[in-house]
């Protein structure tokens, strides 16, 4: 529906953003602005501005920017006319007059509502009552609580052609409308129509709102040709177009952040009633782009959770073909497989929330799973056979159609590709266990890593980078995107890393003493000897990895040394560039890229005059 301008301004002039904003979060007045934290990104210090006058939102952490309708879509995952209907509620103003032809529509769509609605009380009575019996059973094996299946409004299909049909007629219903809503079938030689769903477990199928528009049906009859139906498409349900238990996933995601996407009904169910209220699920078709677009509604990286057998794997493939090409900057997919023989609802049942959340915290990125796609369908054991790959792998990646989302990740891959097929550093071999001796004091200055380059002190530069954060996880509170954004040739490092980052956003108040006995709970304790045998003997010459130092001179050393590390990233990249088969406005674009960060990295770059002076040390002679 188009709303006429003045309609919105009126609202606009009613309802100021700081009285939706307001109620999410807490604002201090500042001039002429209120600020807060926030309710985008985590963060310490409030980056996130109103000003009520120029009737905007805009968050410095996070880059979003809006008016009071576009809070209301981003924080609840609202339609524009959904928020347009709530803010005019909230405005003490009448919707718009529709077209006679849209308020045709809107009484029909209306009646179809009441008639599922109706039907969706009818099939809970038939649960409770004597023909429910088998069908409570079944609840009651399948370890649902009675509040749970209250709170999904599940019910029972009887197993008559006629039941439904008689008791909706009965109050006033027509055939005709309940054929239009799906509940009846009509046969085509003309024939009696009868009830579409018999003896099965019923599940209302329910729009954002939380209006029924569908139902989905669990045969109870092991017979029966289909285990699970749905109802078939309408004026009020288009099944790739919505996601099961999207009303009460939309509510729960405002709090996690997060949205989980498994298979089924079941699913969705029973890790609602282990603490999951954020699941949702297709309804009986692979994902399609409105579903994907409904999601990113909710969360900018929607977890899906597969089986982790051949099937899963191919059905995650599936989902990264279709995610490409709609990519969009800053939204995204993660991937999370089960274990063998599981589904969401088995896990949690059998081993307890924990053991899904474990699943939930191993998900993967989406560029994971694209490497991981093209390497399971290519060998790579020659250079004919790697070229092949690689062809293969950015012509996959040329699907993505937002220009940045595509750069971006060709700039990955070929970093990736470098630290696949480079030879693996030297120091994670054979001589991983020999430790490094310190060099003497006069040596120092001239031996850091703070001033040397070059092949040779790559991995160590690499692996004390790592191993200062280890020793002081307080440099993260500030630079954890700078730690993210950096790319270590060695995997091993890289895979450190990687798992730094998560254990820090879950505790940012983590102790040095702890960080290690988090790293060896997580299977790490191989790599962390690797590491101490790499950097462990260099607290001479890179002083700033012993644990007494000052804070402010590990963080002026360990920033150099990173942007150093970042520098020569890029050196490298802009090398590769040349070799890459790109048209001259990509290469160019690319390449200015490139060049602006290699200039900010020479701004980065500190003096080595002047470190350890609030620690007492020195660094020479």
């Amino acid at each position: 529906m188009n709303f006429p301008p003045q309609f919105l301004d009126e609202i606009r002039q009613r309802v100021p953003v700081s009285d939706v904003v307001g109620r999410r979060v807490p604002l201090k007045r500042a001039g002429r602005e209120l600020v807060g934290l926030s309710p985008f990104k985590k963060e310490k210090t409030p980056s996130f501005t109103v000003n009520d006058e120029k009737g905007f939102y805009h968050c410095f952490a996070s880059g979003e920017h809006g008016d009071v309708f576009t809070f209301l879509m981003k924080m609840e995952g609202l339609s524009f006319p959904e928020a347009v209907e709530r803010l005019a509620g909230q405005a003490g103003l009448a919707m718009p007059v529709q077209s006679p032809q849209e308020a045709e529509r809107y009484k029909r769509q209306t009646t179809l509502m009441d008639c599922l609605a109706a039907a969706a009380e009818w099939y809970e009575a038939q649960l409770r009552s004597d023909a429910g019996a088998m069908a409570r059973d079944y609840v009651r094996r399948r370890g649902l609580r009675q509040e749970t299946v209250k709170s999904f409004h599940i019910g029972y299909a009887p197993n008559s052609r006629t039941a439904l049909k008689e008791a909706m007629l009965a109050r006033r219903f027509t055939e005709a409308q309940l054929v239009e809503s799906g509940m009846l079938i009509k046969p085509e030689d003309g024939g009696q129509t009868y009830d579409r769903f018999r003896n099965r477990l019923m599940f209302p199928i329910r729009d954002r709102q939380g209006r029924v528009v569908a139902f989905g049906g669990r045969a109870l009859d092991a017979d029966a040709r289909a285990k699970y139906l749905n109802s078939p498409e309408t004026p009020l349900f288009h099944k790739g177009h919505l996601l099961y238990n999207l009303d009460k996933a939309r509510k729960a995601a405002q709090t996690s952040r997060r949205v989980i996407v498994v298979e089924g009904y079941m699913d969705v169910i029973g890790l609602a009633q282990g603490g999951f209220p954020d699941a949702v699920a297709p309804l009986g078709t692979a994902l399609t782009a409105e579903q994907i677009a409904e999601l990113w509604r909710l969360a900018d990286e929607p977890v899906l959770c597969f089986d982790g057998d051949s099937a899963g794997i191919k059905a995650a493939f599936r989902a990264v073909e279709r995610v490409l090409p709609i990519l969009q900057p800053g939204k995204s997919l993660m991937f999370a497989y089960l274990p063998q023989g599981e589904d969401p609802d088995s896990l949690v049942k059998s081993e307890g929330p924990r053991a899904m959340q474990t699943v939930l915290d191993g998900a993967r990125p989406l560029s994971d799973v694209v490497w991981d796609m093209l390497m399971e369908s290519h060998r790579t054991d020659t250079p004919e056979r790697r070229s092949g790959f690689e062809k293969a792998l950015f012509g996959t990646i040329n699907t993505i159609r937002d220009d940045g989302v595509k750069a971006s990740y060709r700039e990955a891959m070929r970093q990736r590709l470098r630290r696949h097929f480079s030879p693996q550093p030297s120091g994670w071999g054979k001589a991983a266990s020999r430790r490094f001796t310190p060099p003497p004091v006069s040596m120092a200055l001239k031996n850091s890593l703070v001033a040397i380059s070059g092949k040779d002190a790559q991995t160590i530069r690499e692996a004390v980078i790592v191993m200062t954060v280890i020793n002081h996880p307080a440099l993260l509170e500030q630079h954890s995107e700078l730690f993210s954004e950096l790319h270590f040739h060695s995997p091993h490092l890289d895979k450190l890393r990687s798992l730094i980052i998560p254990i820090f956003a879950d505790d940012s108040g983590l102790e040095s003493e702890a960080l290690g006995p988090y790293l060896k709970d997580r299977g790490c304790e191989d790599l962390l000897n690797r590491l101490e045998a790499l950097a462990g003997g260099r607290s001479d010459t890179e002083w700033f990895l012993r644990r007494d130092a000052a804070l402010q001179d590990v963080e002026k050393a360990w920033l150099h040394l990173t942007h150093r590390h970042l520098k020569l990233q890029h050196q490298e990249e802009l090398s590769d560039l040349v070799s890459e088969e790109l048209s001259d406005a990509e290469l160019d674009s690319l390449v200015s890229r490139v060049k602006a960060q290699l200039e900010q990295r020479d701004g980065d770059e500190a003096a080595i005059d002047g470190y350890g002076i609030a620690s007492g040390l020195r660094t020479s002679d």
